[in-house]
């Protein structure tokens, strides 16, 4: 089977991959979704979930650093890869051992297609199937539960000093989106650098989301944002909620119906 993967580079699977090595967290938690707990031979220090996979004889190392020798003695028949998250050296190294397949996620679309791949490359097209027809059942749900909602303006945070949000052509900003979030940031792009004394005037977000991932924000620092933004709401939110895709999404659009009703 011949298949492009999401970055456009055509990659050949002769036979089903029976020993995976996957360097991106959401998309080893797709794989067990997918029923491939037994397939997955290597990971990355920040694949905890589901918190029984990541064994020290699995961690290959996180996302932006790995151990190419380790991953080599596990003999892994696919790489699994993000043009986010891993950097274009790994991918090429990678891609020097084994098959290597490249995610690139903007959408729910690009994850619904990525499912679809997977289901495809890893012979789980029934399981595949079942994941993308839940995922786009709770969308309908809450697309509906959302449509009557006010549109509010928010910045979401992602780390601290420096200060950093999430902006336009970002996963996350996507999601923003989809929760009728009208991100103050959506004229940047990607993850830039921000002045928190600036917050009030870059687009004055009524409500500020202070993400637990990549940094673990916590209350002491809502007050910060509060000591620059007095009259701005401050939430601590889920990041894997907002940043994850895959299987995670079936969980997402139910904690965002939550979120909204405690805004």
């Amino acid at each position: 089977m011949k298949l492009k993967d999401q970055i456009g580079n055509l990659i050949e699977v002769n036979t089903t991959p029976k020993r995976i090595v996957s360097l991106v967290p959401s998309q080893t938690e797709l794989l067990y979704d997918l029923g491939l707990e037994d397939a997955i031979v290597g990971l990355t220090k920040f694949c905890i979930h589901p918190i029984q996979l990541k064994t020290t004889e699995k961690v290959v190392g996180g996302t932006k650093q790995i151990n190419l020798e380790k991953i080599k003695t596990l003999k892994p028949d696919i790489i699994l890869c993000n043009k986010e998250e891993n950097t274009k050296e790994i991918v090429e190294a990678c891609e020097s051992i084994c098959t290597t397949h490249v995610s690139d996620i903007f959408t729910i679309e690009d994850s619904l297609e990525l499912i679809t791949q997977y289901g495809k490359i890893f012979n789980k097209k029934v399981s595949a199937t079942k994941i993308s027809n839940q995922i786009n059942a709770n969308l309908t749900n809450f697309k509906a539960f959302v449509k009557d909602k006010p549109t509010l303006k928010v910045a979401y945070f992602i780390w601290r000093k420096p200060w950093m949000v999430a902006g336009n052509n970002t996963f996350i900003n996507h999601l923003l989106e989809l929760n009728k979030f009208e991100n103050v940031y959506n004229n940047l792009e990607r993850y830039p650098e921000i002045e928190l004394e600036n917050l009030s005037s870059n687009g004055d977000p009524e409500i500020v989301l202070l993400s637990s991932e990549p940094y673990p924000f916590k209350n002491e620092h809502a007050i910060e944002i509060n000591n620059a933004s007095p009259h701005t709401i401050t939430v601590l939110v889920d990041g894997e909620m907002f940043s994850w895709y895959g299987s995670r999404l079936i969980k997402a659009f139910n904690y965002f119906k939550t979120l909204r009703q405690n805004l």
